[in-house]
């Protein structure tokens, strides 16, 4: 495969960003010429890191690289920081990074790589805070993704929060309520992917394919999968696939093989 770690000045970031691009590599019999002027376009992962990571963790942590190779795949891995794939209008100078993957990111890829932007060439996986960000963005935008791999969380429900006084919501009410104007508005911002998936299957839209996984070890995320499977079976939703493995936590051990058997779940 071939690696490319690109930095540009974002918009909507307000700085200058790391990604990491996986690219198909160009077949051992097929003259580089012809190879580089066919004008193909990929099938996409658009992957996500966890907290405290950044776009290179997939690449030094896991085989994704070993998996994309297999797959003619291109594989997007953008930083985030650890802004939980939100927008933070009043983080320094604003640092929009919810925004940023659909209205900068994918653009840029799309037109710039030659990567595909048809809704059936286009998947979304991530881990940890990044399996939150695949929530926000899949539900947000179930039009731009055919396949969403959900690794080691679960969709979030800001309302039940709010009432139980988590201690998730207390550290929320310090931060991210205040970007959407207050308690009521955050509930029914777009963070709250609970509420987004209900509204999105009320509405008769067409869901991504959705892959959700955890290790059995992973006391926190596997208290709250039984509460998600039942809203799933709740809303009548298919095309799911759960994938636990016992013996394994919160870590890459899990998380390398989760995103293979995404992978091969999704047929790619």
């Amino acid at each position: 495969m071939s690696l490319v770690t690109f930095n540009f000045e974002s918009q909507y970031l307000g700085n200058n960003h790391n990604v990491g691009i996986i690219l198909p590599d160009r077949p051992s019999d097929m003259p580089a010429k012809e190879f580089y002027e066919s004008g193909k376009k990929y099938k996409v992962l658009w992957l996500l890191h966890g907290t405290h990571g950044d776009y290179s963790d997939w690449i030094r942590k896991s085989r994704v690289e070993l998996f994309a190779s297999e797959r003619d795949l291109i594989v997007v891995m953008p930083s985030a920081l650890n802004s939980n794939y939100a927008n933070w209008p009043a983080f320094g100078t604003g640092f929009d990074m919810f925004d940023y993957l659909t209205e900068e990111l994918m653009p840029l890829v799309y037109n710039w790589f030659p990567a595909s932007d048809k809704r059936e060439d286009n998947y979304i996986a991530g881990l940890s805070m990044g399996g939150r960000g695949t929530c926000v963005y899949a539900f947000n935008h179930p039009e731009l993704f055919a396949g969403a791999a959900i690794l080691s969380a679960n969709p979030s429900d800001f309302r039940a929060m709010k009432e139980a006084n988590t201690p998730m919501w207390q550290r929320m009410k310090k931060s991210a309520i205040n970007f959407e104007g207050g308690e009521e508005e955050f509930i029914d911002s777009y963070q709250n992917t609970v509420k987004a998936l209900i509204d999105k299957v009320e509405n008769g839209v067409e869901l991504p394919k959705l892959f959700i996984g955890a290790g059995e070890e992973d006391k926190m995320i596997m208290k709250d999968l039984p509460k998600t499977k039942e809203l799933i079976e709740k809303l009548g939703i298919e095309n799911v696939m759960y994938f636990t493995c016992p013996g394994l936590a919160h870590e890459w051990r899990f998380w390398d093989l989760a995103i293979e058997k995404a992978l091969d779940y999704f047929g790619l």
